[in-house]
């Protein structure tokens, strides 16, 4: 079954968001099927972060409505799209860089290891802390080289990938990543590339904000373009190349059959 058969994990439908007097979105609409590896695209300020912000409660809309699973939902926070299953990764990573990697995958889920009858002091199961994080970052065929060392001892590439890593554990419905690879070298690239194939073919919807045109023609399923704040077309990576993409970001013609309305 396709991943638009199988219905929509997210549907978005007219956002709008102002800042004063400047319209940064303006009446977009936005729709992602479970399985499905959906790249937004566009240039500096077209709205690709605030779409993203709106959509994983880290902001809200002047205007618009939001279902998950088909059930309208107001997004009140990221801590209210996390227990939807929505996983963000940000460019700026968004990890605690005085902490382990273990430490960094349970922030803001430390209950999760307060086992009885420690749970009235706080106290954390740190075996199962590492033990559960170095089993998942395994699965994902990630290496580290100390799970207990600080993450500001990482590099940019490692520290990337424990936060992306993060994210692909605990989203159950949709992970949106902003720039995944920026700061990667080829190897780490290749991964992160080939660990959203593998996502999507477990059922995740997953939103890539990418300015890289080749990547993101390798492993989406479509592309959404905007331009100063509008959703100004849909390309299907099947059909198009890599000026047809261009051609929409920048609003050049395009002569090509893979380009349709928004």
């Amino acid at each position: 079954m396709s991943a638009v058969a199988a219905g929509l994990a997210l549907e978005a439908r007219g956002i709008t968001k102002y800042f004063g007097h400047v319209t940064a979105l303006d009446d977009v609409s936005f729709e992602i099927a479970p399985g499905e590896v959906v790249a937004l695209m566009g240039d500096n300020g077209a709205g690709k972060s605030t779409l993203v912000k709106c959509l994983s409660g880290a902001m809200r809309p002047d205007e618009g409505t939001l279902s998950i699973d088909g059930e309208p939902v107001v997004l009140e926070s990221p801590t209210h799209a996390r227990g939807l299953g929505i996983e963000t990764v940000y460019q700026d990573l968004a990890l605690a860089d005085d902490l382990s990697a273990a430490e960094n995958f349970f922030l803001g889920r430390e209950h999760l290891l307060q086992g009885q009858p420690w749970r009235r002091f706080g106290h954390l199961d740190r075996r199962r802390m590492h033990r559960e994080a170095s089993a998942h970052l395994d699965r994902l065929s990630i290496n580290l080289p100390d799970l207990r060392a600080p993450v500001r001892e990482f590099s940019g590439g490692q520290r990337q990938c424990v936060a992306v890593a993060r994210a692909l554990v605990w989203a159950k419905k949709v992970i949106f990543m902003d720039e995944p690879t920026a700061a990667l070298g080829v190897a780490q690239t290749r991964h992160v590339l080939d660990l959203i194939v593998r996502v999507r073919e477990s059922g995740l919807a997953v939103v890539v904000i990418s300015h890289s045109v080749p990547e993101v023609l390798e492993v989406a399923d479509r592309i959404v373009v905007l331009r100063l704040g509008e959703r100004v077309a849909t390309l299907d990576p099947a059909t198009c190349n890599g000026d047809d993409v261009v051609a929409a970001i920048t609003g050049a013609s395009t002569h090509r059959g893979g380009r349709s309305t928004p």
